[in-house]
């Protein structure tokens, strides 16, 4: 059992590595603080999601730049740079899959079965939401029916959970909102449900 005086530490190397702007580092501070199987608290919480959100965050902007420029050497018939372009996607793709299968195993294993407060359980599922739909962002076929399927999963706990245990006007719940609206609308396809979601929320 590590002690609190480790696990503030952790903390400290994890606030360290966001004011140098090193994400990697401040999500494998905050990974050993969630395997303490300790209950987060705010202040953890939020650290460990910015950290990930910036280490997913870069991979996703090079991912849509990547296909944008692939796209246009595909209508211009440069095959030969195309082919490069995507072999250099598929790098991407695979950074982000081990990111989200990285933070879906801390979620599933750490975070969760630790989380007693409503709010703490609204905030990890949603984050497993968040990080299925990345992965549902630029899978194919069954893989991208299964990420978009778990995404979905997640996010109806979440929002079970919040209705339960958090005022309509609750920072985590106005999220969970917002980004299971955009699930509907980007990964869904369905605007209908987008809009019919999002004012039922309202």
């Amino acid at each position: 059992m590590a002690s609190s005086k480790e696990r503030e530490n952790f903390v400290y190397v994890a606030k360290l590595a966001e004011q140098a702007e090193r994400y990697d580092e401040m999500v494998d501070a905050m990974k050993n603080v969630a395997k303490l199987d300790v209950e987060l608290t705010v202040e953890e919480r939020n650290l460990l999601s910015v950290g990930y959100k910036n280490v997913i965050g870069a991979r996703r902007a090079s991912w849509r730049i990547l296909s944008s420029i692939e796209q246009k050497e595909e209508a211009k018939g440069n095959e030969v740079n195309a082919k490069r372009i995507k072999e250099y996607r598929q790098k991407v793709e695979s950074e982000l899959s081990d990111i989200c299968n990285d933070i879906m195993t801390v979620i599933d294993e750490h975070l969760i079965p630790s989380a007693s407060a409503g709010e703490s359980t609204v905030f990890f599922y949603k984050m497993k939401g968040d990080y299925y739909r990345y992965l549902a962002e630029f899978k194919f076929g069954d893989e991208k029916k299964e990420a978009a399927a778990n995404s979905m999963k997640a996010y109806e706990t979440a929002t079970t959970a919040a209705e339960a245990d958090l005022p309509p006007t609750h920072p985590i719940r106005l999220g969970l909102a917002l980004n299971f609206s955009v699930f509907y609308y980007e990964i869904m396809n369905s605007p209908e449900r987008f809009v019919r979601y999002y004012m039922h929320c309202w």
